[in-house]
């Protein structure tokens, strides 16, 4: 199959397991480097070295066209901030490799939920793109197990790891995939994180505490300190008992304050104000 990708590093494998298949590649797509949308470095690499195109621009009708008129008869989306537009009178073929079990988890970044939420199993799916996002019936779909320990980076390991089984299955039988696609139930829309999702109360539990850091890992957490907001790189929490208000500072050692919370300490390892 001659195909188009578009995506980012993280999800380079599912090209390179396409290509390991046999699958040509006409040209890349990829977009602007942010913090959530991950680097293309990786894949501008890969694109010099095959002497295959890369565009950062986002996808127009004109482009779908070019890919028609060069032979490309699927588009391969993993990972991609912009809605497609419609293809279907340009490609035979478009699918998006989706890192939720769909319909579970519809949305752009559905990783944090994951972890918020407590899902013990987890999932990449390939489907169909159509009109809506991430509601096109689905090829395939690879599940691995979640547990107490996974961060967001692990997951994302996780999505990287059974995104590439499942683009070697998808090659395999791309045909019969397509023809027997299942048509999604209702499913859930999850809307991109938002602050307070990224926030941590020094009123609430360890327990949601932890669970936050562990969904934002790197990309890092807030909170407030004696009435200024500040951004949380690096910190732990821990239960015990004690009869101080949350948000009283208990210890400063450094750069490290430790915190009171509902039921236990914050420790703030790595941090720094934000401007008012």
């Amino acid at each position: 199959m001659r195909f188009a990708f578009v995506g980012c590093d993280r999800n380079i494998g599912v090209l390179e397991s396409l290509q390991a298949s046999g699958w040509t590649l006409l040209k890349a797509y990829s977009q602007l480097a942010t913090e959530v949308s991950g680097s293309n470095q990786q894949l501008t690499a890969l694109a010099a070295l095959q002497g295959i195109p890369l565009q950062l621009n986002r996808i127009q009708a004109a482009d779908l066209q070019s890919l028609a008129d060069a032979g490309c008869e699927v588009l391969i989306v993993a990972s991609y901030n912009h809605k497609i537009p419609d293809w279907r009178a340009y490609l035979p073929y478009a699918v998006n490799f989706h890192p939720s079990p769909l319909p579970v988890g519809r949305g752009p970044y559905p990783l944090i939920q994951a972890i918020l939420r407590g899902h013990r199993s987890w999932a990449v799916s390939c489907h169909r793109i159509d009109a809506g996002y991430d509601t096109g019936a689905v090829l395939d779909a690879e599940a691995f197990a979640l547990d107490e320990y996974d961060t967001h980076e692990t997951l994302h390991l996780k999505i990287q790891i059974a995104s590439q089984v499942l683009a070697t299955r998808v090659a395999a039988g791309f045909g019969q995939l397509w023809r027997e696609a299942q048509i999604q139930d209702e499913g859930e829309y999850w809307p991109m994180f938002s602050t307070e999702d990224q926030t941590l109360d020094c009123s609430g539990s360890v327990a949601t505490i932890r669970r936050q850091l562990r969904a934002f890992g790197e990309l890092g957490c807030y909170t407030r300190f004696q009435g200024r907001k500040i951004q949380v790189q690096r910190a732990s929490a821990w239960p015990t008992g004690h009869s101080l208000h949350p948000g009283t500072l208990l210890h400063h050692a450094g750069n490290t304050l430790v915190l009171a919370c509902a039921d236990g300490y914050l420790a703030l390892q790595d941090w720094r104000y934000l401007p008012d």
